[in-house]
């Protein structure tokens, strides 16, 4: 298994312990990439979005596993309706989380978007109730919201070999990763110029994100990396 002839830099760092090999993609962790929801985002719908507020949100959300679907059913719990547009929508349906038709667990959807979206106009504001409900009690969002929701726009793409050893690259989330409705999308953030302004690299303003996918050792060892080539010569950025 090899990272892909792109034109981006590679970083592997072997890992015993979890029998396992990560390979990181320097260029995008290096780049100024940044969230513009709320802020240019075109959403992934077919046509853009007049209001900005509807974001990657309108599919919803697929559960990694149990594990993910009851952390959040029990942060869902705890929104108020002046957090939550949608909290007695959600109550007259069950709940917010439901089986789809292949059986998996995945949000419900409200007039084409996640239940958690709060639409724009909403006197407790628009977008994701878990995630702004986190913010008002100075907690990390990623910890209240679906993981592959708090992921995006990194990937973690797994590959496993015979022998149980795995190569799991860590990188841009592209088109093809949601299946063939990507190809779909009108916009995708990370294709855009205007998504890559923050005042700081990826990899520090995601620190969290990534040590949650990766681990607190692995981080710093790909921090470690990024200081050594930037002490030499700067990570040239695509």
């Amino acid at each position: 298994m090899r990272p892909p002839q792109d034109g981006h830099q590679w970083y592997s760092i072997e890992d015993p312990e979890d029998n396992a090999t990560w390979l990181f993609d320097l260029t995008f962790l290096a780049s100024d990439y940044n969230c513009i929801y709320g802020s240019g985002c075109q959403s992934i719908t077919h046509e853009p979005d007049p209001t900005g507020t509807m974001g990657c949100c309108t599919h919803g959300a697929h559960f990694v596993d149990d594990e993910d679907r009851e952390s959040v059913a029990g942060y869902a719990a705890l929104l108020t309706r002046d957090e939550w547009q949608f909290a007695e929508r959600a109550t007259s349906k069950g709940g917010p989380l439901k089986q789809n038709r292949n059986g998996d667990w995945v949000t419900r959807k409200v007039a084409g978007a996640c239940i958690f979206l709060n639409r724009d106009g909403f006197a407790g504001g628009s977008g994701c109730a878990l995630h702004r409900a986190a913010l008002n009690r100075g907690r990390r969002p990623l910890d209240w919201k679906p993981d592959v929701c708090w992921q995006v726009p990194i990937h973690l793409d797994i590959h496993e070999d015979e022998y149980g050893h795995e190569t799991i690259f860590v990188r841009a989330w592209q088109r093809r990763d949601w299946g063939p409705g990507g190809d779909q999308f009108h916009w995708w953030c990370i294709e855009s110029e205007v998504a890559y302004s923050a005042a700081s690299p990826l990899y520090r303003t995601a620190r969290d994100e990534l040590v949650e996918m990766v681990g607190e050792p692995i981080y710093q060892q790909l921090v470690d990396e990024f200081d050594r080539r930037r002490s030499e010569t700067p990570v040239t950025i695509a």
